[in-house]
């Protein structure tokens, strides 16, 4: 078990080594015995983000099924599509949890759609930053305070602006251990396990969409498309992110 300091969970030093040290291990571990490493070693609190796409019903499936001490928390934004909902609802009937959702600020809201319109963001990217500022990232800094890990879905074969992304990693502006334990799958070893254990997924993935989020911001993808091509589909940029998984400042 790791120390602890006064300022974060534990020193950067000291994030730094675990975070090596995790990336050497998981290389000979599965999904389950990655989970169940970093709970393991990170002391703390650890979060756990969703949007129940397939990747992190993957992940959701290895936590709940080993009943470990890590907090699954999602961002309802209010603009998802209902078969989100709809695989949530399957989600919690299916492991017996209830899945912490977190809201957008009711003010700062109803303050940027009255100043934009309800559909604002598709005029520039940086008003569609902006919603995703307050819809999704806004959202991730409650999830987080106070945790010393927080674990995700992503998996470098995702998208060009994904592709260095490691096992683990130091979160400086945070003070945590961010953790992907899907870094080296592809979309098909995840499809194969969620077919081998029977987990519960989005209907719209068998629709074309491999990256889901808000309804308005995702379409279905071509043949050959990359995986999140479907996202933000009218911006020029080739690296379009929410903000999630950016710098934090």
């Amino acid at each position: 078990m790791l120390a602890s300091s006064q300022t974060h969970p534990y020193a950067t030093a000291t994030q730094d080594r675990f975070a090596q040290a995790l990336a050497r291990d998981f290389a000979n571990l599965n999904l389950f015995e990655r989970l169940a490493a970093a709970r393991r070693e990170i002391p703390g609190r650890i979060v756990f983000t969703t949007s129940f796409g397939i990747e992190d019903q993957a992940i959701a499936h290895a936590v709940f099924t080993q009943d470990l001490d890590i907090d699954v928390v999602t961002f309802d934004t209010g603009r998802l599509f209902a078969e989100t909902h709809d695989v949530w609802a399957q989600t919690e009937r299916r492991y017996r949890r209830t899945i912490r959702a977190l809201l957008p600020e009711r003010g700062a809201l109803e303050d940027w759609i009255a100043c934009n319109g309800i559909d604002g963001f598709r005029r520039s990217i940086e008003l569609r930053q902006a919603c995703c500022e307050l819809r999704k990232v806004e959202p991730l800094g409650r999830a987080l305070a106070q945790a010393s890990g927080w674990i995700t879905g992503l998996r470098a074969n995702q998208s060009t602006g994904r592709s260095a992304t490691p096992a683990a990693s130091v979160d400086p502006g945070r003070g945590l251990v961010k953790v992907n334990p899907l870094f080296d799958w592809t979309r098909a070893s995840v499809a194969e396990f969620v077919h081998t254990h029977d987990i519960p997924y989005n209907a719209l993935h068998d629709r074309g969409f491999l990256s889901i989020g808000c309804a308005p911001c995702t379409r279905a993808v071509a043949p050959g498309e990359p995986e999140r091509a479907g996202r933000w589909w009218w911006e020029q940029d080739a690296k379009k992110e929410c903000g999630l998984h950016g710098r934090h400042r």
